[in-house]
C-alpha cells in the first residue's frame, strides 16, 4: 500500500508502475465493474455537439447507456466515424460524452474512443489517403511512417486513442474483396511497410491495432469469412511473419482477432495462436480485441459455442480482452457464467488487467485527467464556456485536411501509381485533343476505398458534402494539359450490363489524339460495390461489360493509355500487347487523379512497383507469385497462372543499367551471412527511381518451398548519369523455413540470390552456399538484409 500519497487512491498514484495502478484497481472492483470495462458501445457524435448517442446497427440493438455507465465503460466504437460531424463539433460530443461516464461510474474512469483508419482517419472532413494496397506499391516504409503519423495526430488531436489498422493480411486470391485494405501478396512487403504504419501511428501517441490475426485473407474461394483450410507450414511461412515484425519493431499495442476459422478453430477462440504464440512466445503485452461481433460469431457461425456465455468463456480463455463494437457476449451472458462457475474470474482479471495497464499508460487513470482534446484547447475558446455556446458555435474551428496532409497525400499517390506498360506514347507530348472515356473518368468516389469516410459512411448520406476536395480524374488531366481540348463520356457503368454509351465512346475515341480509358472498380461493402469488404469476385475479368468497352476503343485505332482506379488487380485482355500504355493506380485517395494525370503528362516519374501480380486470365485464382513449382504452368494442366505482369513489375521513364557484380563473400556457415555488391546507373536523361529488389531461390529444401521469395528491397532515386554502389550483407537467417517437425531451421546447401527489378525479370544472380549444420531459429532471428549505398 502507497504510504507517501494519502491524497489519490494506488491506481491514481502515477509515481507506481502502471501493473500495480491496474491490480489496486481490479482489488476494488465488483465483478459487473470489472465486466464494463472489457466492452465497448457503439455511438455516433451529436450533429450539435451533444453528448454520443448509441448506434442503431442492423446486428444490435442499441445499448441503455443509462444503465450501463454507473459501472463504466471499456470503449466507444467510433465516435466520429459512425455518421458525418464537423470535426470541431465532434470533438465537443466526445468531450462532453467522456466527462458524463467518467462521472457516473465510482471510479472516474473515462472510455478509451477508437476509430478506422485505414486509409486516413475516418471522420467527416478528415484527408483521405491513399489505400494499404497503394502504400506496398511505395515500397517506401519511411513515407507510410511519415503518413501513419500525420493519420495519428489527427486522431490525437480530437480525443480519439486506438487507430483499428493496419491490415497485416498477405493476399492469396486477389478474388477476395478485401484486397484493397492489404498491402500485398508478399509477407516481407507486408511486414516492412505494416511496421512503418505501426511506428507512425504509435508515434503520435495513438494504439496501433494489427489485424485480422490470423488467416483472414486465405479463406477459400476469395469469400469472406469463408473457412481457411491451409496447413501449419502456410500458416507459419506467409501469414504469420508480418505480425511477428510489426510486433518486435514497431511495438504496437494492440491485436485484432479474425473472423476466420483454421482447419476447425475460430482465431477469437484459438488459445494457441492469441496467448502461447502471441503472448508467451513472441512477448505482446498489448490488448486483443475482437473483431466486430466476432465473440457472438463463435456461436452464430462457427457453431463451437452452446450460448452467448458460451462464446465469452471460450473467447477469454483464447486470450480476447475486449468485445467489439459494443456490450454483448462480454454483458449479462458473461456475468452469468462467472456467477454459475462455467468461466473463472481469473480469466476477466486477466483481461482488465491489460486493459487497465492500457488505460494508465494512456493517462485515463490519472487524477488530472482532462477530457478536452488538444484541437478543441488550440481553438481560442475556454473549455469552460461550452456548455453555454450555441449549438454549431465552434463549427469550422477543427481542420483537418490541412495543406501539409494533403501534400503527404499526394506524395504517397505518386509513389504508388505503377507504369505496367507503354510503348513510347507515355508521357504525353501536348496533343492537341485528348479523349477521357470510362466509368472513372468524372467519378470523385472512384479514388477511394470502401474505409474512406465518403465511401463508408459517406454513401448513407447523400445529402451531406463530401467534406473534402476530390476532383476527378477529367478534371485533373484538363488541368495538367491546359492547352488540349478534353472530351469525355463514360461508355458504360463499373458493373452491369449498360452498352447504350459505347457508340459514343468510340466516335469521340476517333477524333481524338490519344485515348485514357478510365476503368477499375466502385468500392462498396458487403455486395454494394465492385471492390471493398463483402464485395469478392468471381473471377478476375473487369466488372460490367468494361472489357467490351476497352476492346472497342483498341479496335477504333487511336492510342489508348488505359488507367485502373482500382481495388484489386484484373485481367486485361488484349491491352497487355496492344493498348499504348497501362496506368494501374489503387485507390489513390484524394489527391490521386494529380498523381495520375502527373505521370500521363510527364511531371512525374513513375516509381511505383506492383504489390499484388496481374493476372494474365480472369480464371486463375488463386495464383500469386509466392508459389511453389507445381503451382507453375505446366504440360499437364491446360490453365495457366502465368501474370500479365509480375509482383514488383514497375516502368519508369528513364533507364537503368546494373553492372560491376561482386562477391564479397559467397560461402557461410548457417549462422553466418553473405555479402555482395552491385552497381546501379541511370542511363537515361531524366531522374528516377529504381527498385532493387532481392528474391531468394532454395533449389533442394527438405519441404517444398516457393520458387523465389522476396527478402529485401531498396528504393534508390539517382539523377541522370549518376550511379550508386550498393553493398548488400544476407544474414542466413533469411533463409530459414518451417521445417517437417514444426520448427524454423536454416538448412545447409546451394541457394541463388536474385537482384531483379520485379519477380519476373532478374537482372543479375549469384549462387551462395550454406554450410554446416541444420540451425533452429525462433523469433529473434535477424529479419532484414543491410543494404548501403554510396
Amino acid at each position: 500500500m502507497n504510504t507517501t500519497r494519502t491524497a489519490v487512491p494506488d491506481w491514481q498514484d502515477t509515481s507506481l508502475p502502471a501493473g500495480e495502478r491496474a491490480d489496486a484497481l481490479i482489488a476494488a472492483m465488483t465483478l459487473r465493474e470489472k465486466l464494463a470495462q472489457l466492452v465497448g458501445v457503439w455511438v455516433g457524435a451529436s450533429a450539435d455537439g451533444g453528448e454520443v448517442a448509441p448506434y442503431q446497427h442492423d446486428m444490435e440493438e442499441p445499448v441503455d447507456l443509462d444503465a450501463l455507465l454507473p459501472y463504466g465503460l471499456g470503449q466507444l466504437t467510433r465516435p466520429f466515424g459512425t455518421t458525418p460531424i464537423d470535426p470541431a463539433l465532434g470533438a465537443v460530443s466526445l468531450m462532453r460524452s467522456q466527462r458524463r461516464i467518467a462521472a457516473a461510474n465510482r471510479f472516474g474512469i473515462p472510455a478509451l474512443a477508437h476509430e478506422e483508419c485505414l486509409a486516413g482517419f475516418a471522420a467527416w472532413g478528415a484527408t483521405a489517403y491513399p489505400v494499404p494496397l497503394s502504400w506496398g506499391a511505395t515500397f517506401n516504409p519511411e513515407l507510410v511512417r511519415a503518413m501513419a503519423a500525420a493519420i495519428g495526430r489527427d486522431m490525437r488531436a480530437v480525443g480519439v486513442h486506438q487507430g483499428l489498422a493496419p491490415v497485416l493480411d498477405v493476399v492469396r486470391d486477389a478474388r477476395w474483396g478485401r484486397v484493397e485494405e492489404t498491402i500485398g501478396e508478399d509477407p516481407y512487403l507486408v511486414g516492412t511497410i505494416a511496421t512503418g504504419y505501426v511506428l507512425g501511428l504509435e508515434s503520435a501517441g495513438i494504439v496501433a491495432t494489427l489485424k485480422h490475426f490470423a488467416g483472414y485473407s486465405a479463406s477459400v474461394a476469395g469469400r469472406n469469412l469463408a473457412p481457411v483450410p491451409m496447413g501449419p507450414r502456410e500458416r507459419a511461412d506467409v501469414i504469420l511473419p508480418p505480425f511477428e515484425m510489426a510486433l518486435r519493431e514497431g511495438r504496437p499495442r494492440s491485436v485484432m482477432s479474425a473472423y476466420t476459422d483454421t482447419d476447425g478453430i475460430p482465431s477469437a477462440a484459438d488459445q494457441e495462436l492469441l496467448t502461447t504464440l502471441l503472448r508467451d512466445v513472441w512477448g505482446f503485452t498489448g490488448t486483443v480485441v475482437a473483431d466486430y461481433f466476432g465473440i457472438a460469431f463463435l456461436r452464430t457461425l462457427h457453431g463451437v459455442a452452446a450460448d452467448l456465455g458460451d462464446a465469452a468463456g471460450l473467447a477469454l480463455t483464447g486470450g480476447v480482452d475486449v468485445e467489439l463494437p459494443t456490450v454483448k457476449a462480454f454483458g449479462e451472458p458473461l456475468l452469468a457464467a462467472v456467477g454459475s462457475g462455467a468461466v473463472p474470474e481469473r480469466l476477466v482479471d486477466r483481461a482488465l488487467r491489460r486493459v487497465l495497464v492500457q488505460k494508465a499508460e494512456l493517462g485515463l487513470l490519472d487524477p488530472d485527467w482532462n477530457p478536452v482534446p488538444p484541437a478543441l484547447a488550440g481553438t481560442g475558446t475556454d473549455p469552460a464556456t461550452y456548455d453555454t455556446l450555441p449549438p454549431g458555435a465552434l463549427r469550422g474551428r477543427i481542420d483537418l485536411d490541412p495543406a501539409a496532409n494533403r501534400a503527404l497525400a499526394e506524395q504517397v499517390a505518386e509513389q504508388a501509381v505503377v507504369l505496367l506498360r507503354n510503348d513510347g506514347t507515355l508521357p504525353l507530348d501536348r496533343p492537341g485533343r485528348i479523349a477521357v472515356i470510362g466509368p472513372n473518368a468524372d467519378t470523385p468516389r472512384a479514388l477511394l476505398g470502401c474505409y474512406a469516410f465518403p465511401v463508408h459512411v459517406g454513401g448513407k448520406h447523400p445529402e451531406v458534402p463530401l467534406g473534402i476536395d476530390l476532383p476527378t480524374l477529367l478534371d485533373q488531366v484538363s488541368a495538367e494539359f491546359p492547352d488540349s481540348e478534353v472530351v469525355t463520356a463514360p461508355g458504360t457503368t463499373v458493373d452491369g450490363g449498360d452498352t447504350s454509351g459505347i457508340a459514343e465512346a468510340v466516335e469521340l475515341a476517333r477524333g481524338a489524339d490519344v485515348v485514357l480509358l478510365a476503368l477499375g472498380d466502385r468500392a462498396g461493402l458487403f455486395g454494394r460495390g465492385t471492390s471493398g469488404e463483402g464485395c469478392d469476385a468471381e473471377s478476375l475479368e473487369l466488372p460490367g461489360l468494361q472489357q467490351q468497352l476497352l476492346d472497342a476503343l483498341l479496335d477504333a485505332g487511336t492510342p489508348v493509355v488505359v488507367v485502373l482506379l482500382a481495388g484489386r488487380p484484373y485481367a486485361l485482355g488484349r491491352a497487355v500487347g496492344e493498348a499504348a500504355g497501362i496506368v494501374q493506380s489503387f485507390f489513390p485517395g484524394e489527391a490521386g487523379a494529380r498523381a495520375v494525370a502527373g505521370v500521363i503528362g510527364g511531371r512525374i516519374n513513375p516509381s511505383g512497383r506492383l504489390p499484388v501480380s496481374v493476372p494474365g486470365r480472369p480464371g486463375v485464382q488463386p495464383s500469386t507469385y509466392l508459389a511453389a513449382r507445381l503451382a507453375q504452368a505446366s504440360d499437364v494442366s491446360s490453365t495457366d497462372p502465368t501474370p500479365a505482369y509480375g509482383f514488383g513489375h514497375g516502368l519508369s521513364y528513364t533507364d537503368f543499367d546494373w553492372s560491376d557484380l561482386e562477391l564479397l563473400q559467397d560461402t557461410a556457415d548457417t549462422a553466418g551471412e553473405f555479402r555482395i555488391a552491385l552497381t546501379v546507373r541511370n542511363t537515361g536523361r531524366r531522374s528516377g527511381t529504381e527498385v532493387v529488389q532481392l528474391y531468394l531461390h532454395d533449389p533442394v529444401a527438405s519441404v517444398v518451398q516457393p520458387v523465389q521469395r522476396l527478402v529485401g528491397y531498396r528504393r534508390i532515386t539517382l539523377p541522370p548519369g549518376e550511379r550508386s554502389r550498393l553493398r548488400i550483407t544476407l544474414p542466413a537467417d533469411l533463409a530459414s523455413f518451417t521445417g517437417r517437425e514444426g520448427r524454423r531451421i536454416v538448412e545447409p546447401g546451394e541457394l541463388e540470390l536474385r537482384l531483379a527489378a520485379s519477380s519476373t525479370e532478374t537482372r543479375l544472380a549469384v549462387r551462395l552456399t550454406l554450410t554446416g549444420p541444420v540451425r533452429t531459429v525462433d523469433h529473434t532471428r535477424r529479419l532484414h538484409p543491410e543494404i548501403t549505398a554510396d
